[in-house]
């Protein structure tokens, strides 16, 4: 990937968490299975009480890193510059690692929706996106990740898919890929498709992280409830990735009725095992390579 990405000298980072504060004592008071964490940039961005003392706490013991959801990095109005900059004071002022949006558009000017709404997958699209892209990198003066979002309508002006169009924008900015396994999961039941189709137009060196989580199943359609534990058919994608694209650090996100800490680790557990299985599997391959070779 080259040291210009702030992600690429931690691709053996491992497990992480989301950060939430319901866990805030267990980490204070030393907490397993878990190498990193994740924040929601909004949760502490233009706060000084307990969250960001909380935040600086954690900093100080574990890599940071800030997912954000209100770049909006999509919209058709101008970008918000008082977030950005609020943004970079936050990352500088805990260190963070690197910094994370998605891929969506998140409101109008003056109005946040608050959801991460699609993008109609075109040539117009991606050059607006690009550019936008290209705007905040300059400002953070720092590459970004962008994250594939859950979709519950596609849009019928798309020339392409959800896929290409993040590969191709990622190329175009210079930008990276934060890979939730659990959104592709979603989105191929939902939309249809093949989850492996998905990872093969995907950059290998672009992708600096990985998302895992749990959803809910309507029948007719899957919502990305980030409530685990993570099934199954996701575990497996997760296996696979870590297999395509090698060693990755992997967040677990747990957002609805977040559990006690051990069982979230629980679920620690489960990623390091299907690494590590992954890890076993890509060296027989490259070994089946070189022997054909």
């Amino acid at each position: 990937m080259g040291n210009r990405f702030p992600w690429a000298p931690y691709s053996k980072l491992g497990v992480g968490a989301g950060l939430r504060p319901r866990h805030y004592r267990d980490i204070e008071s030393g907490v397993s299975g878990v190498n990193w964490f994740e924040a929601i940039t909004e949760n502490y961005m233009f706060t000084r009480g307990r969250p960001l003392y909380e935040l600086e706490r954690v900093a100080e013991r574990f890599p940071i890193v800030l997912h954000g959801v209100s770049l909006s990095i999509g919209s058709a109005g101008p970008l918000d510059f008082e977030y950005l900059a609020a943004l970079k004071r936050l990352r500088d002022r805990i260190r963070a690692k690197w910094v994370s949006d998605h891929l969506c558009w998140a409101g109008i000017p003056g109005r946040s929706l608050h959801d991460l709404l699609p993008l109609p997958y075109d040539e117009r699209t991606l050059e607006h996106v690009t550019e936008r892209l290209r705007q905040v990198q300059d400002y953070l003066e720092s590459p970004i990740l962008l994250e594939n979002p859950s979709t519950y309508l596609e849009l019928s002006n798309s020339t392409m898919s959800e896929a290409v169009f993040l590969a191709e924008l990622v190329e175009r900015a210079d930008a990276g890929i934060l890979l939730d396994v659990n959104n592709v999961y979603v989105n191929v039941r939902n939309h249809g498709g093949d989850p492996l189709d998905y990872f093969a137009a995907m950059p290998a060196h672009r992708i600096g992280q990985l998302h895992v989580a749990g959803h809910s199943d309507h029948g007719t359609h899957l919502v990305d409830t980030h409530e685990g534990p993570t099934p199954d058919p996701v575990m497996d994608l997760l296996e696979e990735a870590l297999v395509r694209f090698g060693p990755m650090p992997t967040l677990l996100e747990w957002d609805t009725r977040t559990p006690a800490w051990a069982d979230m680790e629980l679920e620690f557990l489960r990623i390091d095992a299907r690494a590590r299985a992954a890890e076993q599997r890509r060296a027989r391959v490259q070994a089946e390579v070189r022997l054909s070779s």
